[in-house]
């Protein structure tokens, strides 16, 4: 691997970390504890200090650990997350002394070791105003067509939506098909391509306050009527707000015509809703026009199938008892 792909490296999985740090929950819980007046946006890098410092202190690896201070991290912290120097051995402490779940490890180690599978939402290419015509404008005429989409979301303890599996056939219509657009909200953090996928291509834009665009490489080039599987799985950076209606609903936009689409949301079972509709939107903006109630199966999920979607906004919400 050459050094200038080493830093890319290093600073892709600088900046997963950077945002599990600031997406609220236990880890921003961890450091934020130490803050007397936290600011929105800001990591502490003294109180990140603290938490690495109290971990090496209970549980000593090395001579000098137990009586270790934060300030003597203080460069350690800066430089890994600015991912000016991110070693192997600093991303085992973060992961330590935050108890970073196993997902997510294995995630900061892939984006570590270079892998273009992963990218990390936080494009800051804004385009003001942008309609759908303007979308258009970027993404080009399609070239594929769905066959059949299946989103499988789960919702976690805190309440929060956790991340979803997606699985996508697409058939395409044109010839030299090696890529496809990806369209989704800011409340995604990551993508990460499987099955099907080769990598994320170039830079991720942010079309408008609320939408990042991208693009999913295909593993091999499609002639006209070829298709292919896509995988991948989304996490998500909601700020963990019960009330807001946006972080009790999941839903997909179809802004033109798709097939057989499924849909499955699964609830964690120590935190299940008082209430679950499926529901369709006026628009991807609008407010829901109609729902139907819903009821929880055996696996603590809701499921829907589609035959066919067009120009329209479906999914399911919820409420909390």
């Amino acid at each position: 691997m050459s050094d200038v792909a080493q830093v890319e490296n290093r600073r892709a999985a600088a900046e997963y970390l950077r945002q599990l740090l600031l997406k609220p929950g236990r880890y921003r819980e961890a450091w934020q504890q130490h803050v007397a007046r936290p600011r929105d946006g800001v990591i502490n890098q003294m109180a990140v200090a603290e938490v690495i410092a109290e971990r090496l202190r209970a549980a000593p690896g090395h001579l000098g650990d137990s009586h270790i201070m934060p300030y003597q991290l203080r460069d350690t912290v800066s430089a890994a997350l600015s991912g000016r120097q991110f070693s192997a051995h600093t991303m085992q402490l973060f992961i330590e002394a935050f108890e970073v779940s196993q997902d997510e490890a294995g995630r900061l180690w892939r984006l570590w070791n270079g892998s273009a599978r992963i990218g990390v939402m936080s494009g800051s290419h804004a385009v003001s105003g942008q309609t759908q015509r303007e979308v258009a404008e970027v993404v080009g005429q399609p070239r594929h067509q769905t066959l059949s989409l299946h989103d499988h979301v789960y919702v976690g303890r805190d309440a929060r939506i956790d991340r979803a599996r997606m699985l996508h056939v697409i058939e395409a219509i044109a010839q030299g098909v090696d890529r496809i657009p990806f369209l989704c909200d800011t409340n995604v953090l990551t993508v990460e391509v499987g099955q099907g996928g080769k990598e994320l291509s170039g830079n991720v834009e942010q079309l408008r306050d609320d939408i990042f665009f991208a693009e999913i490489l295909l593993a091999r080039t499609l002639d006209l009527g070829e298709t292919i599987t896509l995988e991948y799985w989304v996490t998500y950076r909601f700020p963990g707000d019960p009330s807001d209606p946006s972080e009790r609903e999941f839903r997909r936009a179809v802004m033109r015509h798709a097939e057989n689409i499924d849909m499955r949301v699964e609830f964690h079972p120590l935190r299940l809703p008082g209430q679950v509709w499926w529901a369709n939107w006026d628009g991807a903006d609008g407010e829901v026009i109609q729902r139907e109630a819903v009821t929880l199966d055996r696996e603590c999920s809701v499921h829907r199938y589609l035959r066919s979607v067009d120009k329209t906004v479906v999914g399911f919400c919820w409420e909390w008892e």
